[in-house]
């Protein structure tokens, strides 16, 4: 029975640091264990000197714990040495399941995303590391001049940076002046000042979805498609992860739903491949395209 125990306890510890991220109900259910037992979980790990990290309803543990400090002296590879290692597996062959699986495991530890954004644009380096380096160490920042584009003005905003975004070139922070949760391009920061401040308003800070289309935000609207061959296969052509969502209705249908946080990159999609499109009960999306293509008719009106 103990043994039983610890093995979910391991379990536990081994979800909490890979580098993806999981909510309450979703360790729940991979473990099949009740919230109560899983909070008990949690205050051990916290008693025997893990940082056990809440942001907003996602858990982890933070791989700066002391703990991990000590067990990990040998075996861990500061972020220059992991990038170059993934840099060396990628110039091997990517049928090599060993290769494959070194990879795999990297970045089940490592944020290439971020590391290779850093190497990649030394003009936003130091941007880059030290955003990185606020949501590591729960620490506030000061934006300077950040250029709005909703305002045209530039100012200093303090904020609180918890997430980055798709192809990491956004940053999710709550931003302690308005009280609000906001996405900051990267590119539109003058320069980052890390504070002597940790976070105050964790509690505040609300989790943001990407959806298939790469438009990010907190609420999402289910959508359902009807695609044709030529739609389905540019679907997953410029969408691979699409491949996952499609079901087969035959030889020349799939059926595709999903959750999207804008009708913006679905709409794009759907108007420009309309004759082989069919939306299928989702009256919000379908008032939406109605609205479009209103918009679309007076403006070739007023154009011819």
């Amino acid at each position: 029975m103990e043994l039983g125990i610890f093995e979910r306890q391991l379990k536990l510890m081994v979800l909490l640091t890979q580098n993806r991220e999981y909510t309450l109900d979703e360790l729940c259910g991979k473990l099949e264990m009740s919230r109560r037992t899983l909070y008990r979980y949690l205050e051990l790990f916290r008693d025997t000197g893990f940082e056990v990290v809440k942001q907003g309803s996602i858990y982890r543990l933070d791989k700066s714990s002391p703990f991990f400090k000590e067990i990990t002296q040998l075996v861990h590879f500061t972020e220059d040495e992991a990038l170059t290692l993934r840099h060396v597996l990628d110039m091997l062959s990517d049928t090599d399941l060993q290769v494959r699986h070194l990879r795999h495991k990297l970045e089940r530890i490592y944020d290439f995303g971020v590391l290779n954004a850093i190497e990649a644009d030394p003009v936003q380096a130091e941007t880059l590391r030290l955003l990185y380096e606020a949501v590591k160490l729960h620490r506030q920042v000061v934006l300077h001049d950040y250029c709005s584009a909703h305002s045209n003005r530039t100012d200093d905003r303090v904020v609180e940076p918890y997430m980055f975004l798709a192809h990491h070139d956004s940053i999710r922070c709550f931003e302690v002046r308005s009280g609000q949760n906001k996405t900051f391009k990267v590119s539109r920061i003058g320069r980052v000042e890390m504070l002597d401040l940790l976070w105050s308003h964790e509690d505040r800070h609300a989790q943001v979805y990407t959806d298939l289309f790469r438009f990010s935000g907190e609420e999402r609207h289910r959508v359902t498609l009807r695609l044709g061959r030529l739609s389905c296969n540019l679907l997953k052509e410029e969408y691979p992860r699409a491949a996952g969502l499609l079901r087969s209705e035959g030889p020349d249908h799939w059926l595709l739903s999903l959750d999207v946080c804008s009708f913006q990159g679905v709409g794009r999609f759907v108007l420009g491949l309309f004759e082989d499109v069919e939306v299928v009960d989702s009256p919000e999306f379908e008032a939406w395209l109605q609205d479009k293509i209103k918009d679309l008719t007076k403006k070739s009106v007023t154009v011819s």
